[in-house]
């Protein structure tokens, strides 16, 4: 039997905020550098958008908290098929963003071995990591809620110090609003407040990941929705206090040129330790990260597999009730694309997360805050009186921000995302036709 109430509240919200805060904050200030202080206007509407996202979540794991997270809330809201669409989906995030996260890791391995910067060991090392991620959480969730809980500690401490410390030597002007013939790309100050928003929202892309292994979670219902919320919070804390500390640190000419910001101001602040420090730091993060995913990797394929929609050998657990072959699958995947994406340069590696990652995590937030909206629809009597204004509120919030946030992802990401999401059908007719032929020879079988 597979074992139960391993994840209590504070190992789900380090895998809330470990999934969360990985190697893209570590680049986000260069690429807020030229907005200014119009980047805090970007901050305002990402986190509220995301602390919603936080709160639709939160209700959905109450009501039904079944393993798979997205998925489920979608097939209890629109059926089998849309939940499938949106597992498809979110299991490619998952994937995709992994083979991403182990090269950049690498990349920032590179400050204390510059061996690495040769292809081969680059790869090699970006799949060691894989693989040790996925040894992990081979041994059950016991032992991922340790590896993971320390991680997210470690990787809070460089961030934090810089974002302390940053104040005492800020420089209000470095953040000042910029004219709008000095702003990237034209289009006016609501065109750059857009792109900023759309920017900051890769950092929360990772807010529903304690929905996911429900069946591990003692008292989900309780659990994850605190959970959700309080790691959003804290996530969204902690990148607009430091974030915002490195741009009032750095001039924006040296900021946007920077390819480690959060190391260059702690050079800044601290000297050389302190660069090596936020190096390091840097490399948590990635690791905790790559956990964190990996973990949902192996989450998301079992949910859906065991409701007929994957193949059954994914929904099999070994006996630390882990999904080993969900695990196995996707870490094979994984380290195939590491070895197409881990020859290219560092930069366009992360490029491959900004482009496929966000678009592919933004799709199943519109598919869970419209099946909110189904569930007041269709089952009223499962919310109070008091409540359903709030939550047609939250959801309609929800899902016009999710479709806004989609749009912004720009027209190449929708593009390649609606491709993946296009690839996923012959799959699920082929498994629907797999079903039937299995139920007729059952049928068969069974005395008349």
């Amino acid at each position: 039997m597979k074992p139960r109430g391993r994840m209590g509240f504070w190992t789900c919200t380090a895998l809330v905020v470990g999934n969360m805060i990985g190697s893209g904050v570590f680049l986000l200030p260069s690429s807020l550098a030229a907005y200014g202080g119009l980047s805090l206007y970007g901050w305002l509407i990402s986190s509220t958008g995301a602390v919603i996202l936080a709160l639709t979540f939160a209700r959905l794991a109450r009501l039904n908290p079944s393993a798979g997270g997205p998925y489920a809330y979608t097939r209890d809201g629109f059926g089998a098929f849309a939940g499938y669409l949106c597992a498809w989906t979110y299991w490619k995030a998952a994937w995709i963003g992994n083979a991403a996260i182990s090269v950049t890791l690498v990349g920032y391995l590179q400050v204390f071995i510059p061996a690495l910067r040769d292809p081969v060991l680059m790869v090699g090392t970006s799949i060691a990591a894989i693989w040790l991620c996925t040894l992990i959480n081979l041994r059950g969730i016991g032992a991922f809620g340790l590896v993971q809980n320390v991680l997210t500690v470690l990787k809070l401490v460089p961030l934090l110090l810089v974002g302390v410390l940053g104040w005492f030597s800020f420089n209000p002007e470095y953040l000042r609003i910029p004219a709008v013939s000095e702003l990237p790309g034209g289009g006016g100050y609501a065109h750059a407040i857009a792109t900023t928003a759309a920017l900051t929202l890769w950092s929360f892309i990772g807010l529903e990941s304690a929905t996911v292994p429900a069946d591990d979670v003692d008292n989900p219902k309780r659990t994850i929705p605190r959970a959700t919320v309080f790691g959003t919070l804290v996530a969204a804390g902690v990148y607009i206090l430091s974030i915002t500390a490195v741009q009032g640190l750095l001039p924006p000419e040296v900021l946007m040129r920077s390819t480690a910001p959060f190391a260059d101001a702690a050079r800044m602040l601290l000297g050389d330790w302190g660069y090596y420090l936020v190096a390091g730091g840097a490399v948590v993060a990635c690791l905790g990260a790559l956990n964190g995913w990996v973990l949902l990797q192996g989450q998301i394929p079992m949910a859906t597999a065991r409701d007929g929609l994957l193949p059954e050998s994914l929904a099999k657990t070994n006996k630390y009730g882990v999904p080993a072959q969900g695990l196995l699958v996707s870490g094979v995947l994984v380290t195939a694309l590491v070895l197409v994406d881990g020859q290219g340069d560092l930069v366009d590696v992360f490029n491959v997360i900004i482009l496929l990652g966000t678009m592919t995590g933004v799709v199943p937030y519109a598919f869970c805050t419209a099946a909110l909206l189904q569930q007041l629809a269709v089952k009223p009597g499962d919310f109070s009186q008091g409540e359903r204004g709030r939550l047609v509120a939250i959801g309609v919030l929800g899902f016009v921000y999710s479709i806004w946030a989609l749009y912004g992802t720009g027209e190449q990401a929708i593009f390649w995302g609606f491709l993946v999401l296009m690839a996923g059908i012959p799959l699920y007719t082929w498994r629907q036709w797999r079903n039937r032929v299995q139920a007729d020879a059952v049928a068969l079988r069974a005395p008349v």
